[in-house]
């Protein structure tokens, strides 16, 4: 195995296993958007004479093969290729022959691996604005069969004013509509277009055309000057996981919320049994555990930004190996809120208020009885406010 930077000289084990780390795990993800990223690099050599149009078309069906051929689990990433890009090459390279040797002309790993990010990180966007859809139309099927239903408003744990089942949905419907806008604004750094800035400083005495792959791509722009490019490492990163981040906070209030309406003690709601757990020494108990691990999620995605702003919070500019430690965060972040929204919209689609055991308080009414003296008696609210907290003290 010869990797893209490898001399001749002998690796250590150690020193391999320890600088791929988890790359070659994780890039499976990635392999569809190097194909994409390399096969517009590609045309775009050809279309500036730097290779031959029958080199370009060469490799950009080589390339398509081994994307169907690795979907059909014929060949995985290995240790030994360390990461995505040596893959693809060397088995380029063997496909195609010496076509596939020309193709690394114009480009480093550095920016290869962040085009096939920011192909894949605005495909994840959309994928989680998508999933976001799917929790809301299950939120508005608990309002079409519940909606009407009474409930109690809370304010510091205690019953405060009348509500709904669909105002209480509502609320989290308006969240979950504002978590889906701030992920596709997320889209505004990783639609730059990072290619041909190579390790950082462009690729002098070639007259790439980054427009072009900028357009083949789909990118809204060509990211510039080339040395931004490694400084902006890491922010469409957390940009994208800080959404995320709000996202599952919403979803962990949602699931305090049923937690609590689950109790014993309340009994507000039920959920079906295929989305509870038994216990493994309680005969009676139904528990739900989704909705305990849904509110543990918050904890993890607020982790997964941490960890991406620490990465890249006192590098100096250019490009420094600790970026590689980005994509451990950043795909258990977006893999866990597709699985959170997912099952979340299940469970909603499970749920059901229990009207016999909702009670509101006589008090609950009180400030809607403060409003009717304003306006049917024409009281200052103060003084309505007055007199139904004395009325209720001497009841």
């Amino acid at each position: 195995m010869t990797r893209l930077w490898d001399k001749g000289l002998p690796l250590d084990e150690r020193v391999l296993r320890y600088t791929a780390g988890e790359d070659h795990r994780l890039d499976s993800r990635l392999v569809e958007y190097d194909v994409r990223g390399s096969s517009a690099h590609a045309r775009m050599l050809a279309k500036q004479g730097l290779i031959s149009e029958d080199d370009a078309e060469a490799i950009c069906a080589g390339l398509q093969d081994l994307q169907e051929a690795h979907k059909r689990g014929e060949w995985q990433i290995e240790l030994e290729d360390e990461d995505v890009h040596t893959a693809l090459e060397i088995r380029l390279t063997t496909k195609v022959g010496e076509p596939g040797a020309r193709l690394h002309l114009g480009r480093s790993r550095n920016d290869q691996v962040l085009t096939a990010l920011r192909l894949y990180l605005s495909d994840a966007a959309d994928e989680l604005a998508a999933r976001v859809g799917g929790l809301r139309d299950a939120i508005a099927g608990l309002v079409d069969r519940q909606g009407a239903l009474r409930i109690p408003g809370y304010t510091h744990m205690q019953q405060a004013m009348p509500s709904s089942v669909a105002l209480w949905c509502g609320a989290f419907d308006e969240a979950f509509a504002d978590a889906a806008e701030g992920l596709e604004g997320a889209k505004r750094r990783i639609r730059k277009n990072p290619l041909g800035s190579a390790a950082g400083y462009g690729t002098p005495g070639l007259p790439l055309d980054r427009a072009m792959t900028t357009e083949l791509l789909d990118f809204e722009s060509t990211q510039d000057p080339v040395t931004a490019v490694q400084l902006s490492r890491g922010k469409a990163e957390s940009g994208l996981l800080f959404e995320i981040a709000l996202l599952m906070q919403d979803l962990g209030r949602m699931a305090s919320d049923l937690l609590l309406f689950y109790t014993q003690e309340f009994a507000y709601v039920g959920l079906g049994k295929d989305v509870t757990t038994g216990s493994s020494i309680m005969p009676q108990k139904r528990n739900p555990d989704v909705l305990e691990l849904v509110r543990a999620a918050s904890a993890t995605s607020l982790a997964c930004l941490d960890e991406t702003l620490m990465i890249t919070a006192k590098l100096p500019s250019g490009y420094q190996r600790d970026l590689q430690r980005l994509k451990p965060p950043l795909f258990r972040g977006i893999d866990l809120c597709i699985e959170s929204v997912d099952i979340m919209a299940h469970l909603i689609g499970t749920l059901e208020f229990k009207g016999d055991n909702i009670r509101l308080d006589d008090g609950i009414f009180a400030t809607e009885e403060a409003y009717r003296l304003v306006v049917e008696e024409g009281l200052p609210f103060r003084d309505a406010y007055r007199r139904v907290a004395k009325s209720l003290a001497e009841s």
